[in-house]
């Protein structure tokens, strides 16, 4: 009997890798990467390159949304507003919508492949403040591809890490199987990572708390 396919939204950092891992149990599954201008574009495809040799996903898709570096009003698009170490609120490197628009082009994509998934690693326990990394954005996206798809159309956005704390996440993933080694969370750095951005400090402190050793190189730990 042959799966449903899902898309999973697939950056090369540890939160997605992780919800690819989830997603390859009971889904065949087609792999998304949004390219739109970031500081690391180039080290986080190298990542989806990787990962999808490992994972062996049957369809691929590489989406360019760079008008989010012309919109700017982010550190992760702009390089002139400088990164922070320590986040509060909602902080600079937050894009403006960005998931509502990487959601778009998976909803879009998988109404014309049949997907029946739509897989995002959002987290709203340890994670920057985003607000579209909520569950109420997430169910107010589903409603939006409800009633914006085809009567025909069944597409339901999954969210396996949205409750998890970063610890839980690496704890998830080592139990899968999934290859950290290959994943990349630095916001500024593509050959070491810095160690000392807000994603590294929650990466690195997630897996010291769970006793493994993060696999991936870095400046300072």
């Amino acid at each position: 009997m042959s799966r449903e396919l899902a898309v999973v939204l697939l950056s090369g950092g540890m939160d997605s890798t992780v919800c690819a891992s989830v997603a390859s149990l009971n889904y065949s599954l087609a792999f998304l990467h949004v390219q739109y201008g970031q500081r690391t574009e180039k080290k986080e495809l190298e990542c989806f390159y990787k990962l999808c040799n490992y994972f062996k996903p049957e369809k691929i898709l590489i989406a360019r949304a760079h008008f989010l570096r012309d919109i700017g009003a982010s550190s992760l698009t702009d390089v002139g507003i400088p990164l922070p170490k320590e986040e509060s609120g909602i902080p600079s490197t937050y894009v403006p919508f960005r998931n509502g628009i990487f959601l778009s082009i998976a909803a879009s994509w998988a109404e014309a492949i049949g997907g029946s998934k739509i897989f995002i690693g959002v987290n709203q326990i340890d994670f920057s403040g985003y607000p579209d990394c909520r569950e109420t954005f997430i169910k107010a996206f589903n409603k939006a591809i409800e009633v914006g798809t085809r009567p025909e159309t069944k597409i339901e956005i999954a969210t396996p890490l949205i409750n998890l704390s970063k610890r839980e996440i690496v704890e998830l993933g080592m139990k899968l199987g999934t290859p950290f080694e290959l994943t990349w969370s630095c916001y500024g750095e593509e050959d070491l990572a810095c160690g000392e951005c807000s994603s590294c400090s929650l990466r690195l402190r997630a897996f010291v708390e769970t006793g493994f050793k993060d696999p991936i190189p870095y400046r300072k730990r």
